[in-house]
Formats: C-alpha cells, sequence, structure tokens
C-alpha cells in the first residue's frame, strides 16, 4: 500500500472556493505526512463523516497530536508510522469580487407614470470563505471542486428572490420610478447588502461587497421594448420642440403627398401651413392650455404661455408683443390667441373672423396672395415675401 507523504495546492484561483486533494488518486494518509498550507488557504481534513481537523497556512505533520481523533477512529498510537483514510479539503479565503448577477423580469408599478412596467436589476457581488467547516458541511457535498460559477447557479433562486424582494420594496417605500433610480443606487446596494449578508453567513461566507449597477427596463420583454420605444419618443419630442399632436400631422401631410394628386398636395399643404396664414397645421403648432381670448396687437389673454409665431413658427412667451425671433407683432386671435399674419380674415387655428389692423402709417392697401400679409398702397411687391402685387 503507498502512502502519500506530501499534500499541497500550488495552482489555486482566485474563481475556486474549494478544492479536493487526490480526487484522481488514493487518499491513504500516514503520521508523516507533511500538509503544506499556503497563506489565504486553509486545510480541513474528513474522515469517516467527521472532521478529523482544520490547518491555517504553515506546514504539518499529520501526527496524532495535530489530530487527536486518529486514536478514537483508527486506533493510532503515539508515534510510528500509522496509515489512515481521510479526504483533504482546501479552502481558498481570498475575496473574488468578480461574481455578476442579474434578475429576470419584476413587475413594478411605477409612481411616476401610474402604470405598470417591467424592471430587471444587475450587479456584481464579492465573497469569502470564512468559516471552512460550514461551508464544506454545507455546500461542497460530493464535488471535487467549488467555483464561483456553482456558488451562483447553486443560489441563483434564493439569490434572485431575495433581491428583487428588497429592490421592489425599496422603490415603493420611498416613491421612486424609473427616471430617478439610478441616482439611488449606491443606496439601494446599502439596503440590500444587509439582509444578504446574513444570507451569506449561514452557509459559512462573508460578503465583502454588494453592487447594484442597474435597474432598468427589461427590454427583453415585449412591454419593455414598447416603453422604451416611447420614453426615446418623448425625450426626442422635448428636445425638438414639437408635440404628440405635431408629430401626427406631419405623418399625416406625409401620407397625403405620398397619396399624389392635388387632393394629396392640398390635403398636406392645409396640415402643414402652407397655404396662406399658416393653415389647420399651425392650429396644431399651437401650444394647448388657452382658456381666454384677447384683441388683435393687445397683450396675451390669461392662461396662454406660449405662442408659435404665425410667420416664423419659432416660439416665444406670449407675454412679448412681438416675435423675438423675426419681430413679427403678435397678432392674437380674439377667441383662441393662436398668432395670425397680419391681413388673416380668419384664425387659421379656430377659423374665428379677424379685425382686420391697418399698417403703420398707411391705410389698408392690399393683401399678398401668397402670404397674406398687408402690403401699403402703391408698393408692386410684397415686402415680406416678395411676391408681385396685382
Amino acid at each position: 500500500m503507498a502512502f502519500i507523504d506530501f499534500v499541497e495546492w500550488n495552482d489555486a484561483t482566485n474563481d475556486v472556493f474549494a478544492w479536493k486533494y487526490g480526487q484522481n488518486k488514493n487518499n491513504n494518509l500516514s503520521t508523516f505526512t507533511q500538509l503544506v498550507v499556503r497563506e489565504s488557504q486553509e486545510a480541513v481534513l474528513f474522515s469517516k463523516g467527521q472532521i478529523l481537523g482544520k490547518f491555517g497556512p504553515g506546514k504539518h505533520t499529520l501526527n496524532t497530536e495535530n489530530l487527536p481523533l486518529l486514536r478514537n477512529l483508527f486506533g493510532i498510537p503515539f508515534g510510528g508510522k500509522n496509515p489512515f483514510t481521510a479526504e483533504i479539503w482546501f479552502v481558498n479565503k481570498t475575496a473574488p469580487l468578480t461574481i455578476n448577477w442579474r434578475t429576470d423580469t419584476m413587475r413594478f408599478h411605477d409612481p411616476d407614470y401610474g402604470e405598470m412596467v417591467p424592471l430587471a436589476a444587475a450587479g456584481r457581488y464579492g465573497l469569502k470563505v470564512e468559516d471552512a467547516e460550514r461551508f464544506l458541511v454545507q455546500l461542497v457535498g460530493t464535488l471535487t471542486e467549488f467555483n464561483a460559477a456553482q456558488l451562483t447557479n447553486h443560489f441563483l433562486g434564493a439569490l434572485i428572490a431575495k433581491t428583487k424582494s428588497v429592490i421592489i420594496s425599496f422603490m415603493q417605500v420611498n416613491q421612486i420610478g424609473i427616471q430617478t433610480i439610478s441616482a439611488r443606487l449606491d443606496d439601494l446596494s446599502k439596503f440590500l447588502e444587509q439582509p444578504l449578508k446574513e444570507f451569506w453567513e449561514s452557509y459559512g461566507m462573508f460578503l465583502t461587497g454588494f453592487f447594484i449597477t442597474s435597474v432598468d427596463l427589461d427590454t427583453s420583454t415585449e412591454d419593455g421594448r414598447k416603453i422604451a420605444a416611447a420614453l426615446s419618443d418623448r425625450s426626442a419630442q422635448n428636445i425638438a420642440g414639437y408635440t404628440w399632436q405635431q408629430k401626427q400631422s406631419f405623418g399625416v401631410a406625409g401620407s397625403a403627398l405620398s397619396r399624389g394628386g392635388d387632393m394629396g398636395i392640398l390635403g398636406a399643404a392645409a396640415m402643414t401651413g402652407m397655404l396662406g396664414g399658416g393653415g389647420m397645421g399651425q392650429a396644431l403648432m399651437q401650444p394647448a392650455g388657452f382658456t381666454g381670448g384677447g384683441m388683435p396687437g393687445s397683450a396675451p389673454a390669461t392662461g396662454r404661455r406660449e405662442v408659435f409665431c404665425a410667420k416664423c413658427a419659432r416660439k416665444y412667451p406670449a407675454t412679448s408683443n412681438f416675435c423675438p425671433f423675426c419681430g413679427n407683432k403678435y397678432n392674437p386671435c380674439p377667441r383662441c390667441g393662436s398668432d395670425n399674419l397680419a391681413g388673416t380674415r380668419r384664425c387659421v387655428s379656430c377659423g374665428s373672423e379677424l379685425v382686420q389692423q391697418p399698417l403703420p402709417g398707411a391705410g389698408f392697401g392690399t393683401v399678398c396672395a401668397r402670404c397674406g400679409q398687408q402690403v401699403e398702397a402703391g408698393l408692386r411687391f410684397c415686402p415680406s415675401c416678395g411676391n408681385k402685387i396685382t
């Protein structure tokens, strides 16, 4: 019978928590066997279902002084090269911080939108073995190696369930939605770290760090993709300065143009304000929320916050009497307050009849057929658009 004289684990890596010596060899040891345990390691001996002993860093001789149970289990006396059979496990006590995790879909009632949204969270955590005996007894079993991937798979169900529960609870209690949760990831990580520490301690492990790197819409689901697209569209509208109604009018105009013919062109012109006076498209460009009227040339009525210039289509505060971009005078409709070009007979937004205002220092003259601007009597070309006056 051959005996093992020297035992060590010299190829340990950070992602392996525990390794069994001699899985492909016999485990015949003797009381002269030398056990070498390196820094950041711990060795545990098992025999006949019991733990014979535990050894820290250093060089050890496996005799009855180090392993008193040898006398009880094998009847080994003091002295002599006495054989015995045992399993030797090496435990890596370093702290790898590269174990990634990700939850599956979790449903959350977002306080900002008032609807259920699908979320997914991801992050990273680090563990180290603190109690080698408890770790080996509860987790390793009949394996010959226990690494980070096996640990993640083993606890995937319990870890995901606890993580999801704490995240949803934190967001509900603090009334945090998907728009602002990214700013609270550090607080959420600390909130989740304590219950997870207690969870891992029961398995002889210490949680060295727990980090949540993202809590976001779960775009792997159909609902998540639709919501993400809607939020992206909304951001684009806010940046570009157009509304959902205006976007729809652009789509209708494009559809009308694609049909061709006089009706298609006229429909597109009506929707986008290509006809003189702005047409129906300018009505869609006027901000919602107007609640009062006003006389042409007067200050805007109470309730209007912004107005689109009838000449250059730029948005400016309704408290202005002139467009700050092109200098056109604000000519509000007495009914709805929308801006209209001077000389326009009916409001481009609501169709109300407008009171005609003469140009400063001149009579009514005539009205340009192209842009609707009043032209002083005697002029042969429109001063606004250059159209020839007939």
